[in-house]
This record gives structure tokens, sequence and C-alpha cells, in this order.
């Protein structure tokens, strides 16, 4: 966690040129978002620099394992002065890698030296620099370990503008085949393969459960609960392909455009779930009152954008000056719509509370209270443990078991669909649909003398 933050400190420090510390939220932002948001790029990038002065930019980092490759090569490079008089020297600029652990050792050497350059330092591992003929370089990593791909600039009043082609790689052990896909993220095509197994289970599950009780207790939330599953379910073949065309070809072949596509409905459908569930619609109530849809209308289009910036994050990568930016809107974006979510469940606890000391059916309102409040104390924990826990999970495993992250967020998502899924079932006897009318003074005297509903 520490050699990450350190990172970040420093990265940040010479991208945006201020001399001081850089605010502690933004490097927790910056952290936390890059950490949520699964990478969906391929290994072989091309990537864009337009007039850049930047002394610093992070291209991309990767985990390398038994005899790692790096080969970058640079086109249609030109450069331009912000100051008159200015000579150039193509030899300061290039490229290199860097462990996350030598980042304070670099600190610490500029300090020391006069007219430091990153291309000098003795602990980079330097691929190209730029001497006026030669714009390509490769290495082989005998140190398997995660380094980061950088672009230096030590002459900062140059911009810099050029085209850069990178592949990053693993050669096998046994087959010596190229695997593009870092050392930590290589079993993540059978993860998710195995997860659209399950999924598409569930949903044959739930459409079985739907057609046995069309006629009785089937709402019209079960079925768009039927469509968040399908779109979970194809979001995570699409995942697998993605992954496993990346693995051998370094490329995605078109499987992160419907991987986009089906993630961008499951998010809009997931967060609509939850608050229409919390709201009762369609099961307790065939209406939404007024603020009930202005949380749900305000929801939807911060979806939106927020799987607007997931794709800008994903494919754009770190060497766009906007990239940190867009971390910032997405994490921002999250907390607001995780938040709102909230807000339908309270109120509709506080309103059974209400209810039940005046409809004469406190039996009928504790069995609802008590499963609103598991369901408040289930959507707590969910986004708790992805926002936070998973998050921290990742920082602190080692490279080799950044999947580790992926696995635990992806078991936290099935578990809240199963209580979900479980507890609003389109059954007779689901106590959110139908309690019978019993045991009505004890329920009341519960009510009246428990206040755990008070939130």
């Amino acid at each position: 966690m520490r050699s990450k933050l350190r990172l970040l400190i420093f990265l940040i420090h010479h991208m945006i040129h201020v001399p001081s510390v850089v605010p502690l939220y933004v490097i927790l932002l910056t952290l936390s978002t890059g950490l949520l948001i699964p990478p969906c790029l391929s290994e072989i990038r091309e990537t864009r620099i337009l007039d850049d002065s930047r002394p610093m930019i992070l291209f991309e980092r990767f985990g390398f394992g038994h005899e790692g490759h790096v080969r970058v090569t640079v086109r249609n490079i030109s450069w331009r002065s912000k100051h008159q008089n200015s000579k150039l020297d193509p030899s300061s600029m290039g490229f290199f890698l860097v462990r996350e652990v030598s980042f304070p050792r670099i600190l610490n050497e500029s300090e020391y030296v006069d007219g430091f350059c990153m291309l000098e330092s003795r602990y980079v591992k330097l691929i190209l620099k730029f001497d006026g003929y030669t714009y390509n370089g490769s290495t082989i990593i005998d140190e398997p370990d995660e380094y980061s791909l950088v672009f230096g600039n030590c002459q900062p009043e140059f911009e810099v503008s050029m085209e850069v082609h990178t592949e990053m790689y693993n050669l096998g052990v046994v087959d010596g085949i190229k695997d593009y896909l870092p050392a930590g993220q290589t079993p993540l095509p059978k993860l998710y393969f195995l997860l659209f197994i399950v999924y598409t289970w569930f949903s044959v599950a739930w459409a079985y459960a739907c057609f046995k009780h069309r006629l009785s207790s089937l709402d019209r939330i079960h079925l768009i609960m039927a469509a968040l599953l399908v779109c979970k379910s194809l979001k995570m073949v699409c995942a697998a392909e993605d992954k496993m065309y990346v693995r051998r070809t370094g490329t995605p072949h078109g499987w992160d455009v419907p991987f986009y596509v089906f993630g961008f409905f499951k998010g809009i459908m997931l967060f609509t779930v939850i608050i229409l569930i919390g709201t009762g619609w369609s099961i307790v109530k065939p209406y939404l009152q007024d603020r009930e849809k202005k949380v749900l209308i305000t929801v939807i289009p911060l979806q939106v954008l927020e799987n607007i910036a997931a794709v800008v994050i994903g494919e754009t990568g770190p060497a766009t000056k906007d990239w940190f930016t867009w971390n910032q809107i997405f994490l921002l974006i999250d907390v607001i719509c995780c938040a709102a979510v909230f807000f339908p469940i309270i109120w509709s606890i506080r309103g059974l509370r209400e209810a039940s000391k005046s409809d004469g059916k406190a039996a009928r309102n504790l069995e609802k209270l008590l499963l609103f409040k598991q369901f408040y104390i289930v959507v707590v924990g969910y986004l708790y443990f992805t926002r936070i826990v998973v998050p921290a999970i990742g920082a602190v495993v080692s490279y080799l078991y950044e999947w580790v992250m992926t696995a635990a967020a992806e078991g936290a998502s099935l578990g809240f669909y199963v209580f979900i899924f479980y507890n609003f079932q389109p059954v007779e006897r689901n106590p959110y649909l139908r309690v019978e009318d019993e045991q009505e003074a004890a329920a009341g005297r519960a009510l009246e003398e428990d206040d755990s509903f008070e939130l």
C-alpha cells in the first residue's frame, strides 16, 4: 500500500508541476478508482501524445513473470519549444521501466544530484533514448516484478507529439508462447467463464420461477430482475472472451465493445432494481411517490455518465492528460449513486413503522420491517465491501495475485444477487408479498418496545 502511494505522489508531483506535496485526497481518489475499474485494455497498445510537456508520462503498469518482454516503437515524433532560443537535446527524452519500490530511491537521488534526469538514474531500466536516429527499443525482464512503463522528458520547455506503439508480454515456461496478460491476471479468463456458467444457470432458474408463478404472484419488478441476470451473464462471457483474446493475441478482437455495452445495461439495471425494491414498487405498491421518482431519474443519468467515464478510462490509459480527471469523476458519481439508493429504503422503513401504529396490521408490518432491515444491512455491506474492502485487498496482495481482487468482488456480487433474488422471488408465501394476520398483539408490542428500526 505504501509503495503505491509513493508511486502516485511521485507521478502526480511531476505531471502537474506542483512544488509541494499533492493533496492526500487526490492520491486516495486516484488509487481507489484505479483499483475499482477492471482493466480491459489490450497489451498491444497505440497511444497518441499531442503537445505534451509533462516531465513524466505513465503509460501502463504490467506484472512480469518468467522472461518478460517489452517493445516500444515511436513514430511521427515532433517537438515544439515554449521558449525562444531553447536548444533541443533529443537524448534527454526516452522510455524506461521502473519498479514501484524504486520511486522513493529516485526521489532521494533527485535531491542530491544536480541537473537530475530520470533517464540517468541507476534505479530505472532504460528501454529507449531518443538520439535523433533511433526511435525503437526493447528489453527483456530478467527479474520478475511489477513495472511501470514511463516516458521521461528532461527538457519540459519542449512539448512533444508522437505516436507510441507498445507491446508487453511474458513467455510461457514450457511452450514459450506469448502471454499478453499481466502475471496476476492469467486466471481471469477461466474465472469469468465460470461466472458466466453460474449466472446462466441462475437466469434459467429465475425464468422457471417466473413462469411457474406467472398467473399468481409475478410482478413487473421480477421481469426487470430477469433482465439484470441476463445482462450480467452476457457481460461475464464477454469479459472471458476479451481476456482470452488479449492473452493470446494482445488485442480483444472487438469483445471489449459488447463488454462495455452489457456492463452499461447491467450497471443501470442493478441500481434500478435496488431502488425499486427499496420503494416496494410493483410488489407492495403499484406506484412511485414523487421523491422516489426523483431518486430514480437522478441515478439513471448518473449511471450513464459513470459508464461513459469507465469506457474513457479503460480505452485511453494513464498517458492521456485527462485520465486522472475521469478517474475522479467516476469515483464521485459512484459515491453519489451508492448514497442515493439508501433513501428509498429508509423512507420505506419509516413509512412502515408509522403505518403499523394506525392500520392494525402489526404482524404484517413487522415482517416487512424485518425484511427491509435485512435488505438495508446487505446493501450497506455489499457496497462497503466492493468499494472499500476490495480496493484494500488489491493494495496489499502481491501483483501475482491480482486476480484475487476480481474474485472477491465477483463473489460478493454473486452473494448479493442470491440474497435479493431469494428474498424477493415470486412465490405466494414470500413474507415480502404476504404475511398472515396473526399474533397482532405480540407484534404490536414488539414494534413499540424495539427501536432497532430507527435510522
